[in-house]
C-alpha cells in the first residue's frame, strides 16, 4: 500500500517562527513513517521556502528552494534546482505555522488555490478566529459570553475615561502573547497601545475577567467532535504569557498547567459543551484550542480560539489530548484523516 505523501510546512517569517520549528520537531518524533512519507517544507525567517530532510538544527542551510504551486495540475511542490524544477505531488498538507500568515487564512488560501487538502480550519474560520474582535462579535451573537471590549484602529486615540480598569491591551490579530499588556492605571494605557501596535495596526482593549483560565482541545469536523481533558492555568503572579520565556521547555516563570483541570464535574461538562458550540459557531474544522474563563458563578466566558495550536513538547493541546488517552501520533492520524475526508466531500 502506498504511503500518504504529507507536506509539513513549518517556520515562517513572523515572530512565531521558533515555536513553529519546535512544533515540527515534535511532530517528527511522532509521525508514523510506516503510513506517511513526509516532505518537510521550512520557511526561513526571511521568507525563503526550503525542502529539507527535516526540522533539524541546520535545515535553513541545507534545504533546496521549493514553492507550493497554485497550479492544480501540479497538486503540490515545485522543487527548483539549477534553472530547472521537478514536481512532487502531495496528498495532504499539515501547516504547522502559528500566528500571522499561518493561522490567519493566508496559507490556507494558497493551499485552496493549489487544490491540496490540508489539516485545520479553512480560510474564513482561520481569518475570523485570528481577529479577536470579530471572534467576539460572532460569539456574542451566538449567545455566548465574551469580555467587554473596544477596538482601536491605527489613527484612533482611546479615551481612558471610557474604560473600567484593569484591562488587557493586545494586538487584535496576532498569536501567542506577543504585544499583550495588562493595564491597571489610565496613565499606563498609551504605552500599552503602542506596544500592541508593534504587532498589529488594529488594537483590542478588553476588560479583565475575574475567573479561572481553562483550556479545551477540540478535534473533528461538524458535529463529530472529540474534546480532550481540560486544563487550568495556575498563576503565581502577573498574567499568562505563552511562549515568552527564554526556555519554555523547563517551565514558565509564573504559571503551571493542571491537567485534568481541578474544577467540578458540572463545570467541566459545561466548558466542554461551550467550547464545542464556539468551535461550530466560528466554522472551525480539523482542530482548535478554545480558551475560556470560568467565573465563580459558573459562567463560561470566551477568551480566544487558536486554530493551529502549538504541538511542542510543552504545548497545551497535545497534553490535554494525551490526558484523554489520545497521544500525539494518533492526533496526527486524525488530522490527516479529517483533512482528506473533508476535501472528498
Amino acid at each position: 500500500m502506498d504511503k500518504v505523501k504529507v507536506g509539513i510546512i513549518f517556520g515562517g517569517a513572523t515572530e512565531e517562527h521558533p515555536v513553529s520549528v519546535k512544533s515540527a520537531r515534535e511532530v517528527a518524533k511522532h509521525l508514523d513513517t510506516e503510513k506517511y512519507e513526509p516532505f518537510w517544507i521550512g520557511i526561513t525567517k526571511s521568507g525563503e521556502w526550503k525542502l529539507c530532510d527535516g526540522p533539524d538544527a541546520d535545515w535553513e542551510n541545507s534545504g533546496r528552494p521549493v514553492v507550493l504551486s497554485p497550479d492544480r495540475s501540479v497538486h503540490g511542490l515545485l522543487v527548483l534546482e539549477q534553472g530547472k524544477y521537478e514536481t512532487i505531488r502531495l496528498d495532504v498538507v499539515l501547516p504547522l505555522l502559528h500566528g500571522r500568515l499561518g493561522e490567519d487564512g493566508a496559507t490556507q488560501g494558497l493551499l485552496e488555490l493549489a487544490g491540496v487538502p490540508y489539516a485545520g480550519c479553512d480560510v474564513p474560520s482561520s481569518a475570523l478566529c485570528m481577529d479577536k474582535s470579530l471572534t467576539y462579535l460572532v460569539i456574542g451573537n451566538a449567545g455566548i459570553a465574551t469580555p467587554k471590549f473596544w477596538t482601536v484602529t491605527a489613527d484612533e486615540q482611546v479615551d481612558p475615561g471610557e474604560l473600567t480598569f484593569p484591562v488587557f491591551v493586545k494586538p487584535a490579530r496576532s498569536g501567542s502573547s506577543f504585544g499583550v499588556s495588562k493595564v491597571s492605571r489610565r496613565e499606563e494605557l498609551p504605552a500599552a497601545v503602542e506596544t500592541a501596535r508593534q504587532y498589529d495596526s488594529k488594537v483590542l482593549i478588553e476588560e479583565a475577567v475575574a475567573g479561572r483560565e481553562i483550556g479545551c482541545s477540540v478535534l473533528g469536523n461538524d458535529w463529530d467532535l472529540l474534546v480532550g481533558e481540560l486544563d487550568r492555568v495556575a498563576l503565581t503572579h502577573g498574567f499568562f504569557k505563552i511562549h515568552q520565556e527564554s526556555n519554555p521547555e523547563s517551565g514558565s516563570e509564573n504559571s503551571t498547567f493542571i491537567v485534568p483541570a481541578d474544577i467540578p464535574a458540572e463545570s467541566r461538562a459545561l466548558v466542554q459543551e461551550t467550547a464545542k458550540a464556539i468551535y461550530r459557531a466560528l466554522g472551525c474544522r480539523g482542530l482548535a484550542r478554545v480558551d475560556v474563563f470560568l467565573k465563580d458563578d459558573g459562567t463560561v466566558v470566551l477568551n480566544e480560539v487558536n486554530t493551529l495550536p502549538g504541538l511542542t513538547s510543552y504545548s497545551r493541546y497535545p497534553r490535554m489530548m494525551a490526558a484523554a488517552g489520545l497521544p500525539l501520533g494518533e492526533v496526527l492520524d486524525r488530522m490527516v484523516s479529517l483533512a482528506l475526508t473533508w476535501k472528498l466531500q
